[in-house]
């Protein structure tokens, strides 16, 4: 028996990635069978059994193999649309977009957690230059208000898609801070090369809604949520070499926290 098959807009057979995966579901579980299966297929996106630009196989003949509702199946897809991992396109059909990025909280660049996670990081250089420090620069830094600091604007993607805008500060004469430089590799390996050792960090993470500016360089809506870190960060002195202020979408991050009961 031949394998089923997705097709796409020129009706061009494709196979269906979903019927090499060992997909099934336990109907005495209390979880809900949509839930399963959703988890299954998000599994495999994570791991990269499903890639990007994957086309999933018809819902009918997917409910079929697994002897499930198409309502089932079409509410576990959607679910995973809503997260972002999947995309339905018209004429298209529904495809893998990408696995969301987890980033765990540790003093590391967004650059090496996704060259790490296989996501293949790119960099666009928006702003490289001069300016006078504003008081919270200044307090982040240990600097004069209005003293001179260098402010880095970069947007960082992911296979072609964007994932984060942000916006660093240092303290002038702490490296070459090269824009071709800052396009081919993470901040704080140029930190790194140029011999500073990175100790500690103090960050706070939170949430807002993205402004019409962001929205646009984020390919998201206006008022779409977004993650927001504020790091300072200091060298094995206890130097003050950077201060950033980011913002990710939400739809494609998160932070993983790993917390220890205090004894």
């Amino acid at each position: 028996m031949s394998k089923p098959v997705a097709r796409t807009a020129q009706d061009k057979p494709v196979q269906d990635p979903t019927v090499d995966l060992r997909l099934g579901v336990d109907r005495s579980s209390p979880v809900p069978l949509y839930f399963q299966l959703a988890q299954q297929l998000e599994a495999a996106i994570e791991r990269g059994a499903l890639t990007p630009g994957s086309l999933l196989g018809n819902e009918i003949e997917l409910a079929g193999r697994l002897g499930l509702s198409r309502p089932t199946v079409r509410q576990a897809i959607q679910s995973l649309v809503d997260k972002g991992l999947l995309v339905r396109r018209r004429g298209v059909g529904t495809q893998v977009v990408h696995s969301q990025v987890k980033r765990p909280l540790e003093l590391s660049s967004l650059y090496d957690d996704l060259e790490a996670a296989g996501q293949r990081p790119e960099t666009r250089v928006l702003r490289n230059a001069l300016e006078p420090a504003s008081a919270e620069v200044a307090a982040a830094l240990g600097v004069a208000e209005g003293d001179e600091v260098h402010v880095v604007e970069r947007l960082r993607l992911a296979h072609g898609e964007p994932m984060a805008h942000l916006r660093n500060h240092l303290p002038t004469g702490l490296l070459d801070l090269d824009s071709t430089r800052l396009e081919a590799t993470g901040l704080y390996r140029l930190m790194r090369a140029a011999g500073h050792t990175l100790h500690s960090a103090r960050q706070s993470v939170g949430a807002r809604a993205a402004t019409a500016e962001e929205a646009g360089l984020l390919a998201e809506p206006a008022g779409a949520p977004l993650l927001t870190m504020r790091r300072t960060t200091f060298d094995d002195t206890g130097r003050a070499v950077e201060f950033g202020s980011h913002v990710y979408r939400a739809s494609r991050y998160s932070f993983e926290f790993h917390l220890l009961v205090r004894p």
